[in-house]
């Protein structure tokens, strides 16, 4: 039954095509009104965060002496969770920060989260072809498997900010505490997937738990990253350089995982959109 006052769920954003890349656009122009080098900012915080990690865990804790290119390792980790944390947290944002355009006008309230995600894609790929030119300086030779796995790796990342932006954008216009919430997970987000570290030292110390950290969707996405990037850079990849069952197992769980949330971000946002214009 259709919920009066209720949009049109995703689908209604296929519908909007237009819409969404004017929002887009608009989120893009807003945030770097007045701003000197512009996009230039998508290049440079991913690298100076890079350079603090890899001082910090690669030199000073010697992770480069026991990882193998450890530097591509750490970068192709932090491209794909910046993109992870920046759509999660403006689309968490995204119907508080647009109140006045919400109560101006009817449009699918769904469009402000997803072009959320969309403009953090955009600031996405400039980074990814940073991390392109450094895989082919040391030998970068992927096959279409890899490639591919990298792809559905950032799939399981879109659909996952997707849904988590879509669940906690629409608390959030009832309970401004969301925010903080969603503050709290991104502080934790990078050093709950291996980004920074072997999947391995988390494997020995977790034993026979090392499950619970493998359900985490992010874990599997970055992991399929690794494959995607780092692994064609190894001379020897036949050591345990991906998780165990990643292909078999994890990886289907991973994303089945990601699309339940979707659709629960999905479910509750539309419930909650009726009163999104009287709550703001």
């Amino acid at each position: 039954m259709q919920i009066p006052g209720a949009g049109g769920g995703l689908g209604a954003v296929l519908k909007n095509r237009f819409l969404l890349r004017l929002l887009v656009r608009k989120e893009i122009h807003v945030r770097y009104r007045g701003s000197v080098l512009g996009l230039l900012w998508s290049y440079l915080k991913p690298l100076l965060q890079f350079s603090v990690y890899y001082v910090a865990l690669g030199i000073f804790l010697d992770l480069q002496g026991t990882t193998e290119n450890y530097a591509i390792y750490l970068f192709s980790g932090i491209v794909l969770i910046n993109f992870f944390t920046e759509a999660f947290g403006n689309a968490t944002r995204s119907i508080v920060e647009n109140r006045d355009l919400i109560k101006k006008i009817y449009l699918p309230r769904e469009l402000f989260p997803m072009s959320a995600v969309w403009v953090s894609a955009v600031h996405f790929f400039p980074q990814l072809l940073v991390l392109a030119g450094a895989c082919l300086i040391v030998g970068w030779r992927p096959d279409v498997l890899q490639l591919s796995l990298a792809l559905v790796g950032f799939l399981i990342v879109a659909c996952l900010a997707a849904g988590l932006g879509l669940l906690f954008g629409a608390v959030n216009v009832y309970f401004r505490d969301a925010e903080n919430l969603v503050d709290m997970i991104l502080m934790v987000v990078t050093w709950a997937s291996p980004v920074l570290y072997s999947w391995i030292l988390v494997s020995d110390a977790l034993g026979p738990w090392f499950f619970l950290y493998q359900l985490n969707p992010m874990t599997v996405a970055v992991e399929l990253f690794h494959s995607g990037f780092w692994v064609p850079t190894l001379e020897d990849t036949t050591g345990p350089a991906l998780m165990p069952d990643l292909l078999g197992l994890w990886v289907p769980i991973a994303a089945v995982l990601s699309l339940v949330i979707l659709f629960i971000g999905q479910f509750v946002f539309r419930r909650l959109s009726v009163n999104f214009a009287q709550e703001l």
